[in-house]
């Protein structure tokens, strides 16, 4: 049976309509090629409160992925990070490194991406991406190999 998968897209300019929303259906895109089950994505403006607050409907949905898109960065109303940390109970830090590391490939600015992943209780794998298309086409090749036995290991499963 496939993972389930939600994907967030954080703008303000997607949010008020005067910009297009490219990396969430990409996300979704990517997503439901890799074997998940992924309903469209949904868009939030910037701040950490709307993320927070999407990310716990998320979590109240049920166990799975979700994926974040956008806000990692250092714009002053780029909150992800913080709003992702209100919910998150525990941080998987070597995720986030490595979408930084693996990003150095499209840009050096990846490092500047202030992306928190981690879990929450029941089963929750929450991951920040960047807002770029090249930043989620690499963060969801990432999550695509990992996320699987994350989800199974909270489920109950046993170490592969």
């Amino acid at each position: 049976m496939p993972h389930a998968a939600r994907v967030i897209t954080v703008s303000d300019r997607s949010a008020a309509g005067l910009r297009e929303d490219r990396g969430g259906p990409l996300a979704v895109s990517l997503l439901r090629e890799a074997g998940f089950e992924c309903a469209e994505a949904i868009v939030v403006p910037d701040g950490a409160d709307s993320v927070e607050t999407a990310l716990r409907a998320a979590v109240a949905a049920g166990p799975g992925l979700v994926v974040t898109t956008g806000g990692t960065g250092i714009a002053p109303r780029d909150r992800t990070p913080e709003g992702t940390a209100r919910v998150l109970e525990r941080e998987l830090p070597g995720i986030a490194e490595e979408l930084r590391r693996r990003g150095l490939s499209d840009t050096p600015l990846s490092i500047i991406s202030r992306g928190l992943a981690g879990i929450v209780d029941p089963g929750v794998l929450i991951v920040n991406l960047p807002g770029s298309t090249r930043a989620v086409a690499s963060g969801i090749a990432v999550v695509a190999e990992i996320a699987p036995h994350v989800l199974d290991q909270l489920a109950g499963g046993d170490h592969a």
